[in-house]
């Protein structure tokens, strides 16, 4: 596939994972702002109703709400806490550590899609001045060693992209809707 034809198969409105120079900078930032307008872009048309469904009898907390809150928290936690060694006001609690999945049901959709937009440009911005290789801050709990911008901007490309795939499947549960 073409790159030309590559850009013509995605959805209108969508920005193209095609960085404008080959940086790692512009690629890290680049494919993960695809990957957060791809969250955008599986929940456009979406009734309220069906983002609050949880088709999986196994996983009662799997909801495309629930998905878009963990989203903009796993930032918040990842840029602010983490990287930068500040304090969020995280949702979640030692007693319902699942809790920005549980809360989620009850805010409308085009709500957390617009604080998850308004928080990823946020962390862009905060971290637009930062070398790739800026030491973590904050308390990792798991390891002594700081991690780096550039692997955060990693992780959290991968985990976006995970989670478009459990967005994807619980789109096409809700209405049919595929491969947007």
């Amino acid at each position: 596939m073409t790159s030309e034809s590559a850009s013509q198969s995605i959805s209108p409105g969508r920005t193209d994972d095609i960085p404008p120079s080959f940086d790692e900078r512009t690629i890290l930032t680049t494919v993960l702002d695809y990957a957060r307008n791809t969250v955008h872009a599986k929940c456009a048309g979406l009734s309220d109703a069906d983002a609050r469904r949880a088709p999986l009898p196994g996983s009662p907390l799997m909801t495309i709400s629930g998905l878009v809150s963990h989203l903009r928290w796993v930032e918040s936690a990842w840029i602010e806490a983490t990287l930068l060694g500040g304090a969020i006001d995280a949702p979640w609690t030692d007693e319902d550590p699942d809790r920005e999945f549980r809360i989620a049901v009850e805010v409308p959709l085009t709500q957390l899609l617009d604080e998850y937009r308004a928080t990823c440009t946020r962390h862009n911005e905060l971290v637009a001045s930062l070398d790739l290789d800026t030491p973590s801050r904050g308390d990792l709990g798991w390891r002594a060693e700081p991690v780096t911008l550039r692997w955060i901007l990693f992780h959290l490309t991968e985990e976006t992209a995970r989670h478009n795939g459990h967005l994807d499947i619980l789109r096409e549960l809700a209405d049919g809707v595929r491969g947007r």
